[in-house]
């Protein structure tokens, strides 16, 4: 099972830079501790609280990076298509190794209203959207007139290798699109273990119905990684306790490196190939420590 990194970018207000530099400090601690991708979200309109946005951030955080996969999520329906595949040709050619474009529906109306957009056209413009991207990473020429009026659309540079694309999903018509469009697939951060477990059965079972082979099956949880169980427990509890992003408790996973992996191997039992973490507490330090920490997980997982 590969081990990787989905680092916050949405703070409470503070001074920018500061915000700004604490991401950077948690990407080189990924780093260090070996993880095996790096990856940042995507949201709008969030203000008063700061959320850095994923390509400029992103584009920082490549120097900081190797040539292990790197991505971002990009809420599709949110984005004019040929203005994101100019920003991934881009982060790509940057990168030094494969750029990984995690995507999603996303959901708010506050967020879409801000935007300019509608919750309601959501799928339709998910679909066209993607289908033009890829078509413009593959160097191909674009035209469309519903629901984007594209015309004669071109974009340089490409991606050096081809874009590797994971759809966010959980109701099962999303998991059937994620079989059906994208190379891997990726479970909400707020599923439970039981509930993990069903959805990946049926994302297999639909990649059997479209006669696809995924490149991913992946799941991103919340964590944190303690010197021991009650040291993680006084970090992380806490927050669950004061209703952490509307998690239920059985969502998120905390104690030591031992506790952790053991964790995470149950996911690759059920047949995921990947484990995204994002971090419970706010405290810089703890995040940090436990970034390190999770070097031993990703031991403890390839050994496994």
């Amino acid at each position: 099972m590969r081990l990787g990194a989905s680092l916050r970018t949405a703070y409470a207000p503070m001074d920018a830079r500061a915000g700004a530099q604490a991401v950077i400090e948690r990407a080189i601690a990924a780093r260090d501790a070996g993880l095996d991708s790096l990856f940042i979200g995507d949201h709008h309109a969030t203000g008063p609280f700061p959320y850095y946005q994923n390509v400029p951030m992103m584009g920082r955080l490549l120097a900081e990076w190797d040539d292990r996969p790197a991505g971002v999520l990009m809420l599709l329906p949110l984005w004019p298509p040929v203005l994101a595949a100019e920003q991934l040709g881009t982060l790509a050619s940057i990168a030094k190794g494969r750029f990984i474009l995690q995507c999603a529906l996303g959901a708010g109306e506050h967020q879409f209203g801000a935007m300019g957009q509608t919750e309601r056209t959501r799928p339709s413009r998910f679909e066209a959207g993607l289908d033009i991207i890829r078509r413009l990473l593959a160097g191909e020429k674009v035209n469309m007139d519903e629901p984007y009026q594209v015309r004669e659309a071109r974009i340089a540079p490409i991606p050096p290798e081809p874009l590797e694309v994971w759809i966010g999903a959980s109701a099962d018509k999303a998991i059937d699109r994620a079989a059906r469009m994208g190379d891997g697939w990726m479970a909400d951060a707020g599923v439970t273990p039981d509930e993990a477990r069903d959805q990946a059965e049926k994302y297999r079972a639909a990649c059997e119905r479209h006669g696809r082979t995924p490149t991913a099956l992946a799941i991103r949880r919340d964590v944190h990684v303690g010197a021991d169980d009650a040291d993680a427990a006084r970090v992380a509890e806490p927050v669950i306790e004061a209703g952490y992003r509307g998690f239920r408790s059985e969502a998120v996973t905390y104690g030591s490196a031992q506790t952790v992996a053991e964790r995470f191997a149950a996911y690759a039992e059920m047949g995921y190939t990947d484990v995204i973490v994002r971090h419970l507490a706010d405290d810089q330090s703890e995040v940090l420590g436990s970034l390190e920490r999770l070097a031993e997980v990703h031991e403890l997982l390839r050994d496994a």
